[in-house]
Order: C-alpha cells, then structure tokens, then sequence
C-alpha cells in the first residue's frame, strides 16, 4: 500500500521561512556549528593532522581552527588540554621531528614541568593533531580517534 504524498501547499508549509537571512546568520543557527564547538590544534604540514580536519568536516562541523605553531602554547592551556585528553606532557611529547632529543627530552627523569615548560618554549614539541569539544579532548593518533569526541 503506497502512502500519500504531501501537496506542494504541505510541502511548502513543512519549509521554514529563511528569506532575509544571510547563509551566515543560517550557519550560525546550526546545532552543528554552536551547540557542539570543535576545536581543532592542527599543523597544515602535518598529513593526519589534515586527514583528522577533513574528517571533523565532513561529519557537519565547523571547527575552530588553531595552527598551535603560529598560535603558540601556554603551559595552563596544555596543562588543561592533557588533563581532558588524559595525557601526561611524556605521552603527548612529539618525539619525530622535533627537537626533543636535542634537548634531552627524552632522557629517563626529565619531569613533567620540564617538558611543559619545553613545549612552550617549542610549540612543535606537542603532538598533533589534538581535537577539543564537548565530550572531550583527544589526541587523534591515529585519526580514527577524533571519532571518539564527535
């Protein structure tokens, strides 16, 4: 049995009435773009850090974007970042392409403050790329892992 189908008169009364509204105001009305803020701490040179951008992306979001390497760090911001992300400053010490072994980083017993205190002195000291929203903050390696927070 095929169900009816609604007049072009129900279909039109079905739309809402966004005449005098700018894409951006609509945008802005998105649940996907206000109720749930991304934040995204991304390197442009950073290959996942780019897959992990398109991903956010392409499941609706509008991500806040942060190229923490211009942006810079501050030790409460990272120190507030880990925490979410239940990272310690070791577990999110970027080892790769970086100077943390020049800067013995990665020597037994350097603390905590001490690899903070580097990461913001060095900003490329931080593994990328790091995803903040509302369920939480993650450090999306490998990328699969940004669908934890969205």
């Amino acid at each position: 049995m095929s169900q009816a189908q609604p007049s072009d008169g129900e279909k039109a009364a079905l739309k809402p009435d966004v005449s005098g509204y700018s894409v951006r105001s609509l945008c802005a009305r998105s649940p996907a773009l206000t109720d749930f803020p991304v934040t995204v701490f991304h390197n442009p040179a950073c290959g996942t850090s780019r897959n992990v951008l398109e991903m956010v992306r392409a499941a609706g979001h509008a991500p806040e974007v942060i190229e923490y390497l211009k942006a810079g760090w501050t030790a409460g911001q990272l120190r507030d970042l880990f925490a979410e992300a239940d990272l310690t400053p070791r577990q999110a010490l970027r080892e790769k392409g970086s100077p943390a072994a020049e800067l013995g980083l990665l020597e037994a017993g350097v603390s905590d403050d001490a690899i903070l205190a580097a990461m913001v002195e060095h900003p490329i000291l931080v593994e990328r790329p790091l995803v903040k929203t509302p369920k939480g903050a993650v450090l999306a390696r490998p990328k699969e892992k940004v669908l934890d927070v969205l």
